[in-house]
């Protein structure tokens, strides 16, 4: 869950309305391929129950993703092809944010421009150092662990982890 609280951390109650209005609420199916490596990925996608497995040509499995997990961040940056092939683990719900909508939102709103790119910055710069971290820890016993955030953020966790409990209950809902 660690990507939404970065992501929804930085957004306003108004962006994460917008996010579950405009985003397409998809079932999975076991195995359901959701990105994959070497394509343009078309969507950000948010789990919103389930799992995914994250797996590249070259290394097997390299993880497997929560609830609150967000995948598709690099390609909507750079629109470079996927890193790693997403698949559903099991039934699995997921919330598509259509990168060519997603894209025009944040070329007309400034502001949520401003706050996701901000909240993406962050994110991927925790996971460098986490990526950093874990290839230290392999040399070093005592580095720190991957799971620690960054002090400077937590005042946004909690209202990240109500804005995402709110979303949940709205695509609960009919739709």
């Amino acid at each position: 869950m660690r990507k939404v609280l970065y992501i929804f951390g930085f957004l306003t109650d108004g962006d994460i309305a917008w996010m579950a209005r405009t985003g397409t609420r998809r079932r999975l199916a076991d195995g359901e391929v959701v990105i994959r490596e070497g394509t343009s990925a078309e969507a950000l996608v948010l789990l919103l129950d389930g799992e995914f497995v994250v797996t590249a040509e070259s290394h097997g499995e390299i993880a497997r993703l929560g609830i609150g997990e967000i995948v598709g961040e690099m390609s909507l940056v750079d629109t470079g092809p996927a890193s790693a092939t997403i698949t559903a683990r099991g039934e699995s719900l997921a919330l598509f944010l259509d990168f060519e909508i997603l894209r025009d939102k944040l070329d007309r709103d400034e502001g949520f421009g401003a706050r996701f790119y901000r909240a993406l910055a962050v994110f991927l710069a925790d996971r460098l150092r986490a990526t950093r971290v874990a290839r230290a820890a392999l040399r070093d016993a005592a580095a720190l662990s991957q799971d620690e955030l960054d002090l400077a953020i937590i005042d946004h966790i909690q209202a990240a982890g109500e804005r995402f409990t709110r979303m949940l209950a709205v695509l609960s809902g009919p739709r």
